[in-house]
């Protein structure tokens, strides 16, 4: 088999299975071990898979600079985004994530609605404009150009001043195993400050996250409140899960 042959299989089969046991693989196919790692390390390089220990699982598409993400699972981002918009209750204070779901949920949120949004993202902090009766307040710092987010010690800093109800936190994988996580270790660390100052933090996972993994661990899954996807119930990545799952329809 030609490498070009073994990559689409091994392509294939992340589609299919969710991950690659590289041992696994390279017995039944009769090559070497490190061929199969030879040939992840290309697929890695051109942002298809995701590499771990012992194999690959599937690469998120969210990893993808900001103005392709706005064109990634739009109708999915809008059902998450509404569902999720639900979760912020009158009176309550928010914490929003930046990126192009978590821009969704602010254009989600009733416009005569009475809260205060707290958010390290200019760009959702203006989409709030329209919205009259919330309290906006930006936390300012470095500005981390693909999710548009403030990041950095004077970011970290000033969230360790915050309290809230909720944080909307945004990712690029979900997965059973690796947790949650994202593409960049600043803006993994923001993550991290923001849901410490929430009582509760629930995922914006939308169906291009579920199963997916990047390379800097946010959060594990036991230290969430709970994901709002529009994934099937019945998907098995879903299922294996131990975290409950809001639904968005």
């Amino acid at each position: 088999m030609l490498a070009a042959q073994r990559r689409e299989l091994l392509l294939e089969r992340l589609r299919l299975n969710g991950r690659i046991i590289a041992k696994d693989l390279a017995a039944e196919l009769g090559i070497s071990e490190d061929s199969i790692r030879r040939d992840l390390r290309d697929l890695a390089a051109a942002g298809l898979c995701q590499r771990v220990y012992g194999g690959a699982l599937p690469a998120s598409p969210a990893i993808a600079d900001y103005a392709t993400r706005q064109g990634v699972e739009v109708p999915g981002k809008q059902r998450v985004a509404a569902a999720a918009a639900a979760l912020i209750r009158p009176g309550s204070t928010a914490i929003l994530d930046g990126g192009t779901t978590a821009l969704a949920v602010v254009r989600a949120l009733p416009l005569d609605l009475r809260a205060t949004v707290i958010t390290h993202s200019p760009t959702v902090a203006s989409a709030l404009a329209e919205h009259h009766d919330v309290e906006v307040y930006l936390i300012g710092g470095r500005l981390f150009k693909h999710s548009m987010v403030a990041c950095g010690a004077a970011a970290a800093e000033a969230a360790r001043g915050l309290n809230a109800d909720l944080f909307l936190l945004g990712v690029t994988g979900v997965h059973p195993e690796m947790g949650l996580t994202t593409d960049d270790a600043d803006e993994a660390a923001m993550k991290r400050a923001l849901a410490r100052q929430a009582a509760d933090t629930y995922v914006l996972g939308s169906a291009e996250k579920i199963g997916a993994a990047s390379r800097f661990a946010v959060l594990p899954l036991t230290e969430v409140a709970g994901i709002v996807t529009d994934v099937d119930p019945a998907h098995a990545t879903l299922r294996a899960l131990s975290v409950p799952i809001l639904h968005a329809t």
